[in-house]
C-alpha cells in the first residue's frame, strides 16, 4: 500500500476520477483560484492529482507548482495540460514526490492541499512532518490553506457504514465502458483515529464483460481543536476557518468542512 491513499498502487482510479459527478461538480475550485489570486503566486499544490484545481488557476494568471505522489494521477494532469494553451502551460512545473518529505528549493506565497489529502498521513509523526516541510517553502508570512472534512460523530459509530453503500447514477466513460460505484469502510480504529476504506467500481464493458475493481486505503479523521493545536506546533497563526467553500462560519452547518487558512509565524 502506497502512502497516497492508493492512488499510486490502484492506477484505474486516474482512468475514471475526473467523470465522477461529485468531483466535477465540487464548489472549492473557485475557492482556491480566489486564494491564488489574492496572494498573487506564486503557489504550491500538494496532491493536485489530475489537475482539477490546478489547471483552472493557472489559467487566471498564477504560477503554479503541482506536487504528488502518483505518476498515474500526475500522467493525467500532463494529459490536460498538453491541450492548454501554450501561457498556460508555461505557468505550470508538475513534480513527483512525497509531502512529508520535499525540497524544492524555492518558496512560495501560498501551498494549498485541496480535497484532503493531508488525511491520508495516517500517524501524528507524518503529519508534522508535512507541515514543517510546508513551512520551510513558504515566504514570509506565506499562508497554508489546509482541507480537510469535519468528522461527523453519527456517521464515526453507525455501523450501516461497515457494509457496502451508495446511491451515485451510473457513467458512462469515452470508452464506452459504464461505472458506477459504491463504498464500504473495513474497518475503524477509534483510538488512532484511522478509517480503512474501500472504493468500489463496477466496470461494464461495451462487450458486456463486467469487473469489480477496489480502491482501498487509510483515512485518518481530524478533529477542530486536534488541527488548531497541531498547527500551532507547527509555527502557523490560525487566520479563518471555514465550514464550507462558500466561506461560511465554522459552525453554521454540520458536519461541514474544516477549511483552515493559517499564516506562517516567524520566529
Amino acid at each position: 500500500m502506497d502512502n497516497c491513499g492508493g492512488y499510486q498502487s490502484f492506477d484505474f482510479v486516474a482512468d475514471f476520477y475526473d467523470h465522477i459527478e461529485v468531483y466535477k461538480n465540487r464548489t472549492d475550485v473557485q475557492f482556491f483560484i480566489d486564494e491564488a489570486v489574492k496572494t498573487g503566486g506564486p503557489v504550491l499544490e500538494l496532491g493536485c492529482g489530475t489537475g482539477r484545481v490546478l489547471i483552472p488557476t493557472a489559467r487566471e494568471g498564477i504560477d503554479i507548482v503541482g506536487f504528488d505522489f502518483s505518476d498515474h494521477m500526475l500522467n493525467k494532469c500532463r494529459e490536460y495540460l498538453a491541450k492548454e494553451p501554450e501561457e498556460v502551460r508555461e505557468r505550470v512545473t508538475l513534480l513527483q514526490g512525497d509531502m512529508r518529505e520535499f525540497n524544492l528549493g524555492r518558496k512560495f506565497n501560498l501551498i494549498t492541499l485541496p480535497f484532503r489529502p493531508f488525511q491520508h498521513l495516517t500517524t501524528v509523526d507524518d503529519q508534522i512532518k508535512c507541515l514543517d516541510c510546508i513551512y520551510e517553502h513558504l515566504n514570509n508570512d506565506g499562508i497554508l490553506i489546509l482541507d480537510l472534512f469535519n468528522p461527523s460523530i453519527p456517521f464515526l459509530g453507525d455501523e450501516a457504514a461497515l457494509k457496502e453503500t451508495g446511491e451515485e447514477p451510473e457513467i458512462t466513460l469515452p470508452d464506452g465502458r459504464r461505472m458506477k460505484r459504491r463504498f464500504k469502510i473495513v474497518s475503524r480504529d477509534f483510538f488512532s483515529q484511522v478509517s480503512q476504506i474501500e472504493i468500489i467500481y463496477y466496470v461494464t464493458h461495451p462487450s458486456g464483460k463486467t469487473e469489480r475493481l477496489v480502491h482501498e486505503f487509510p483515512m485518518r479523521y481530524i478533529f477542530r481543536w486536534e488541527t488548531e493545536h497541531l498547527l500551532a506546533r507547527c509555527g502557523y497563526e490560525i487566520l479563518e476557518l471555514f465550514a464550507d467553500y462558500d466561506r461560511s462560519e465554522y459552525g453554521s452547518k454540520y458536519p461541514g468542512e474544516l477549511i483552515f487558512v493559517a499564516k506562517k509565524e516567524i520566529v
